[in-house]
């Protein structure tokens, strides 16, 4: 007995399999590129804007540091906030958990959420987790 095979299973899961394989060797490149693991926010008032500044890397054992430091900005977004990734080397899905916080509250304020200077590598994360579509870029 012969069991029929769906097309459409077997693309879908080499489509899945070749997206997971290039979210990995992007990670691990990104990953590969600094060893520096020092992570550095500053958050300033620009333009009516709350301004964040990321430098270095935002990864799993760096984030629960800058959750705590964006905490107050997160539970108290009074404009539109920019995010500004012109130094930030590194993402994990712990850094992408963050920047989905800092949307949600600034979404439920009425506020929206702007990324400036993101890297083709980071970028490529974003596209890849789907989180290209939820943020505006500059």
């Amino acid at each position: 007995m012969t069991i029929p095979i769906d097309n459409t299973y077997v693309l879908r899961a080499a489509l899945n399999s070749q997206f997971n394989s290039q979210l990995n060797r992007n990670l691990n490149k990104l990953n590969n590129q600094t060893t520096n693991n020092i992570m550095k926010t500053t958050i300033v008032e620009e333009n009516n804007n709350q301004v964040i500044y990321f430098e270095g890397r935002l990864d799993t054992s760096a984030s629960s540091q800058v959750q705590q430091e964006l905490q107050p900005l997160i539970d108290n977004i009074k404009s539109d906030v920019i995010l500004n990734c012109s130094k930030l080397e590194y993402i994990s899905s712990s850094g992408l958990r963050i920047f989905l916080s800092i949307l949600k509250s600034a979404k439920a304020e009425g506020k929206r959420v702007f990324i400036h200077e993101l890297s083709n590598e980071i970028r490529q994360v974003f596209t890849m987790t789907g989180f290209i579509s939820l943020f505006e870029f500059n």
